[in-house]
Parts: structure tokens; sequence; C-alpha cells
């Protein structure tokens, strides 16, 4: 349902940036990808629509608004564990 809703909803808000964090890849194949695995999904608002941007593995994120990350998508993952 994030996938879906949150799109519309956060970009008639017109919420710069938001993430979805997929770590047990329950999103759809349309979604995320196949094979399904998990996923960081960071929308990006730009000229009024967003644009999205995955992550997965070792893929250091990409973030508009904090470009001083210096994190993978399974460093996020593991995190707490």
């Amino acid at each position: 349902m994030d996938y879906e809703t949150k799109v519309n909803d956060y970009e008639a808000m017109g919420v710069p940036e938001y993430w979805i964090v997929d770590y047990l890849a329950y999103g759809g194949k349309r979604f995320i990808g196949h094979p399904k695995q998990p996923t960081i999904s960071i929308y990006h608002l730009s000229d009024g629509e967003y644009e999205v941007k995955q992550f997965r593995g070792d893929q250091h994120i990409i973030s508009p608004t904090f470009p001083e990350l210096n994190l993978t998508a399974s460093q996020i993952f593991s995190a707490g564990n």
C-alpha cells in the first residue's frame, strides 16, 4: 500500500523526499523488481513529480536531502542486528 498511496498523497503535499525501506521484500515485483529482494526506494520530488531510485545490497545510498550520507543498503538493513 505504501508504494501506491504515499506517492500520490506525498506528491500532492509537496513532501520533498521520502524513503520506503522494504527490508523483507514485501513490495510487488512492479515496485521492487524481480527477483524480489530487500530494497530501499528513495522518492525525490522534481518538478512536482517523484523520481524514484532504488538501492540494494552493497549499493551506496544516494539522497539529495542527505548528500553526505555514507551508507549502503546492506548497512541499513542490518542495523540493530
